[in-house]
């Protein structure tokens, strides 16, 4: 029911103000600094009102209150008050007193942990929205995804995953509108890395490409161990994502990944690994030249058509849908029933922490809009 049609209903009584989400946020790196940095701007906005942050916690330590914490102030208290870090603390902080009982429940995952993943599926089978950057928790096995689907049923409460591909682009939104509009999706192939991207966009065969990779990472365009983004592994779990989103329930060992990163810089320690990095260079140059000799480009892809799935390398015409971006946009097209012919392509930065943190923010806000409505309390 509509909080204007329960207004209607009740014409005695004046609509109730919709009361704050009430808020964890997990993880206090880049993107979980950003989250941070957006809420303490939208403080004394309408938008600030509609979210309450009570529970910070990175690995080591935490910090709550029963009411709002001040997000400017959230880190100096986690070094100060916070106290030793639990995710038992987490279910029962939201919880709140019973005043609070009716303010919907957020739990926003800026962390790139497991341990805090294998934890979804329990939150929202208390009834408890979850928010994600984190590709671990329908990225991996099809067992857990499978529970997160189960577990949004049960407790009824939202999973925002928009961050979890693209960095907040509207891809997982748009696959599944259209099969609720009753569209089928044929294929899907795109560039799901930004770390991947930048680096092929700037590649010109002339500099060694392991200069490219060091630039990249003090950019912070890759992890700090480039072999993250170059084995494959972070788009294979966004194409994983992508694919079930799409109705194709793979299996995590079901998509054929070609990684980038020879055996020989695979086994190396960490600290090692910048003086081996030339290893990339003569592989990746003789790639170039037979992409130039045809007047193609090389572009990392990720594809799922026919139930199959695969990551690596490809040399693409220069007009080909995924050819194109620049920077570190993630571009990717869609055919399906409608789009058959000419795909569906939707581009936009695919990283950065702060279009990481909007993202989560805007599943945040809506979970909060919508717990309201359901409860027939105004958010007007």
């Amino acid at each position: 029911m509509s909080a204007r049609v329960a207004a209607q209903r009740e014409p005695g009584r004046a609509a109730r103000a919709a009361p704050a989400g009430r808020v964890a946020l997990l993880g206090t790196g880049t993107v979980g600094r950003a989250v941070l940095a957006r809420l303490a701007a939208w403080n004394g906005s309408p938008l600030g009102a509609r979210l309450s942050l009570v529970h910070v916690a990175n690995s080591r330590h935490a910090v709550s209150g029963p009411f709002a914490l001040a997000p400017d102030h959230a880190i100096a208290l986690l070094a100060t008050q916070g106290q030793p870090a639990s995710l038992d603390l987490v279910a029962p902080v939201l919880g709140g007193d019973p005043a609070h009982r009716a303010a919907p429940r957020i739990v926003i995952d800026a962390t790139a942990s497991d341990a805090v993943a294998a934890q979804h599926a329990g939150w929202l089978a208390q009834g408890i929205h979850v928010v994600t950057a984190c590709k671990l928790g329908q990225g991996t096995s099809l067992a857990r995804w499978r529970a997160i689907a189960a577990a949004q049923a049960a407790g009824g409460a939202g999973y925002g995953d928009s961050a979890t591909v693209g960095a907040g682009l509207p891809l997982l939104r748009s696959l599944r509108e259209l099969q609720a509009g009753g569209d089928r999706i044929h294929a899907i192939a795109g560039v799901l890395s930004g770390s991947l991207a930048w680096l092929f966009n700037r590649y010109d065969g002339l500099r060694p490409f392991s200069g490219f990779v060091r630039d990249a990472r003090e950019a912070g365009y890759t992890e700090p161990d480039p072999r993250d983004d170059l084995s494959g592994e972070d788009v294979r779990r966004k194409l994983l994502i992508l694919a079930r989103a799409a109705g194709v329930g793979l299996e995590a060992d079901e998509v054929d990944v070609q990684s980038l990163v020879p055996p020989a810089l695979a086994g190396l320690s960490v600290d090692a690994l910048d003086a081996a990095l030339p290893t990339l260079d003569s592989p990746l140059r003789a790639r170039f030249a037979d992409a130039w000799k045809r007047g193609e480009r090389l572009r990392f892809i990720a594809r799922l058509e026919g139930g199959r799935a695969r990551v690596g390398l490809e040399s693409l015409p220069v007009d080909h849908p995924l050819a194109g971006g620049a920077g570190t946009d993630n571009r990717v097209a869609v055919w399906s029933d409608r789009y058959r012919d000419q795909p569906l392509v939707i581009q936009g930065p695919g990283a950065g922490a702060d279009v990481t943190a909007a993202a989560l923010l805007d599943d945040a806000l809506r979970f909060a809009a919508t717990s309201s409505a359901a409860c027939g309390v105004s958010t007007r």
